[in-house]
């Protein structure tokens, strides 16, 4: 097995995430900037374009885009006094965080992929200096295309596209693979799955279902090949696509060196296949995939390696969601929408089963459970559903960007509550009975017998009742996914 490239850092560092006081931040017109507001940071912005293009530049705005829990995107256009307007994007670390060496790794990663012909955005400009923008940042030109998957996977418009992607994203990696490793720092080696367990093991929720995916990598590893630089989120949702096919690829962020099988199981994680059968990103087949892929590398690797890191992709997915969800409830960063990531957990323990050979049972979703008469009506299910409704109907229909993306979160995760306050009753008492079956009193207790031994990781009994249990909380969260094909 390769080792994994980049320490992981341990509880005793200190939290590269919260402000550091020694690095002051950005400053206007004497005085301190808030560069969270918008436009503050376009006045930023037109300040340090002034520097880097050598002519004066205004940025009259800047627009946060929606996606990203971790590293905030903004669009902007410059204006030069000598020169065309441009369209360029902005990738900064929240202000106050300090993790320059991220960014730096993602802006040589860019710049040494675009050296082996990799579609990325041309780098402009880049910095770890909080003074200049709140935080490390990097500006790339703005590059056309669609990224929202649905819409790629879907709509006709991209049907002539959709046809070789699956082959034109095996190629795209092996080119990426071909990037020399020395394009990063030297890297201190780590051991994926241990990494991963370390990870897991420090979030203090222990889950049967990741015990169980934990024990299979553990007992299925694939023979080691010689390290690459990899992507590490090579994905859709991180891809520019036009009608005539990929015009880039996005978000560096997590770019290592490691085993370049890593990029083609992540692209075959079910959750980036958005509702789609076709298990290479939405797009195509696995063979499909790995033959494009050796028409540049000329070798095609191993399709069970491959598998092997989707279940690990899968795993690893289930963790970051619980990972980002302790962000907001350890009170680092209060945001709703990583409380609500947390409630994803279930539908990767869910994807990991099925890639197990484990599919849901028929689901049995119980009677609502009659509501006491103490408070009246309406009922505390009626008030969350009511309160859905108006963020869908009201808040939804008046706002865009930011805004209306987040109240769809809201309105997705009152559903969520109502579920559970309908029918969480009787999936606590299924869960009791469960739990009782093999004498533990919860789920923390049934995963330390499974990595204990004292459980066996492939007993029939214990992998129907960790399925069931998976699919009681994929009721609660999100029934549709059920629904979604393995």
């Amino acid at each position: 097995m390769t080792m994994r490239s980049g320490a992981r850092s341990g509880p005793t560092q200190p939290d590269p995430t919260q402000p550091d006081p020694t690095r002051p931040g950005p400053v206007l017109d004497g005085h301190p900037a808030d560069a969270a507001d918008p436009a503050a940071l376009a006045r930023l912005l037109g300040r340090r374009l002034t520097a880097v293009l050598g002519t004066e530049v205004s940025v009259p705005a800047a627009t946060r885009l929606t996606g990203g829990a971790s590293r905030e995107t903004w669009s902007f256009t410059a204006h030069p006094a000598a020169g065309p307007e441009r369209r360029l994007v902005l990738r900064r670390d929240p202000p106050g965080a300090g993790r320059p060496d991220g960014m730096a790794r993602e802006a040589a990663a860019i710049a040494g992929a675009d050296g082996a012909g990799v579609p990325v955005p041309r780098l402009l400009d880049s910095g770890t200096d909080a003074a200049t923008l709140g935080a490390p940042y990097l500006i790339t030109e703005h590059v056309d295309g669609e990224t929202i998957a649905r819409r790629l996977l879907r709509d006709p418009e991209y049907a002539a596209a959709r046809e070789d992607m699956a082959a034109e994203l095996g190629r795209t990696l092996a080119r990426i693979h071909t990037v020399p490793v020395g394009t990063l720092p030297e890297p201190v080696a780590t051991d994926p799955l241990e990494e991963l367990r370390a990870t897991y093991d420090e979030l203090g929720e222990p889950l049967p279902t990741i015990e169980i995916a934990l024990t299979w990598l553990e007992r299925h590893r694939p023979d080691p090949v010689p390290e690459t630089l990899v992507h590490g989120d090579f994905r859709t949702g991180n891809l520019i696509i036009d009608p005539t096919g990929l015009r880039s690829v996005l978000d560096w962020e997590v770019v290592h060196r490691g085993d370049p099988r890593e990029d083609l199981g992540w692209l075959c994680v079910k959750c980036w296949r958005f509702g789609s059968p076709l298990p290479a990103g939405g797009f195509g087949t696995v063979d499909q995939l790995l033959e494009g892929y050796a028409e540049v590398a000329g070798h095609r690797p191993d399709p069970e390696a491959v598998r092997w890191w989707q279940i690990y992709g899968t795993a690893r997915w289930a963790v970051g969601c619980r990972g980002m969800a302790e962000r907001h409830l350890s009170g680092q960063t209060p945001s709703m929408e990583l409380a609500a990531v947390g409630r994803r957990v279930c539908e990767q323990e869910h994807d990991v089963l099925l890639a197990l050979g484990l599919p849901a049972d028929p689901v049995d979703t119980p009677d609502p459970a009659p509501g006491s008469d103490l408070h009246g009506r309406p009922t505390a299910a009626e008030l969350v559903a009511a309160v859905a409704m108006f963020l869908r109907e009201d808040v939804m229909t008046a706002t865009e960007g930011r805004l209306n993306f987040l109240a769809r979160v809201g309105a997705n995760t009152l559903d969520g509550v109502e579920r559970e306050l309908l029918l969480g009753p009787e999936l606590e008492r299924r869960h009791g009975e469960r739990l009782a079956a093999f004498a533990r009193g919860d789920q923390a207790g049934l995963a330390a017998a499974i990595r204990a031994g004292v459980l066996d990781a492939d007993d029939p009994a214990l992998l129907a009742a960790v399925r069931a249990a998976v699919t009681d909380r994929l009721t609660v969260a999100n029934p549709r996914y059920l629904d979604h094909p393995g």
